[in-house]
């Protein structure tokens, strides 16, 4: 079986403020553990880069060395696998999105919803409740287990 995090949990586990932060340490542990294939979007690992090391985002920004350094780790598990638009992206986008306008925030929750369609991953981990549009995705809060 595969499946997908959003930034939000790579984030949490980074974010030692964050009150889910020790759950979500935990959760990529069992997700090193664990012999199911853990596929990760260029979105979401640049995503990362991005958030945690902004100062007015992440309450205590990591240096992008740092940041760096957290996404190599993850990939360099044997389970992990990066994945990205193959051709054809574009009409899976359409069809992801065919239901309900998309814009403003919703566009990179569609990407990657999309993205994950074209690979085949239909199960999600995250907080963000918009994932719930989609209906291929079975979504669950890693958090709420």
């Amino acid at each position: 079986m595969s499946f997908s995090c959003d930034v939000n949990v790579l984030l949490y586990a980074s974010d030692t403020t964050s009150p889910v932060h020790l759950p979500a340490r935990s959760f990529l542990k069992q997700v090193a553990a664990s012999g199911d294939l853990f596929c990760l979007g260029w979105p979401t690992v640049m995503s990362y880069l991005r958030i945690a090391t902004h100062a007015r985002i992440f309450s205590v920004p990591l240096t992008p060395a740092e940041a760096l350094r957290n996404v190599e780790r993850l990939l360099a598990l044997p389970n992990v696998r990066v994945i990205a638009e193959e051709p054809g992206f574009l009409d899976v986008y359409r069809g992801v999105t065919g239901d309900f306008p998309v814009r403003g925030n919703l566009v990179p929750d569609a990407h990657l919803a999309a993205l994950l369609r074209q690979h085949g991953v239909g199960l999600l981990y995250t907080r963000d409740s918009d994932f719930r549009r989609f209906p291929f995705l079975q979504v669950r809060d890693p958090f709420a287990e």
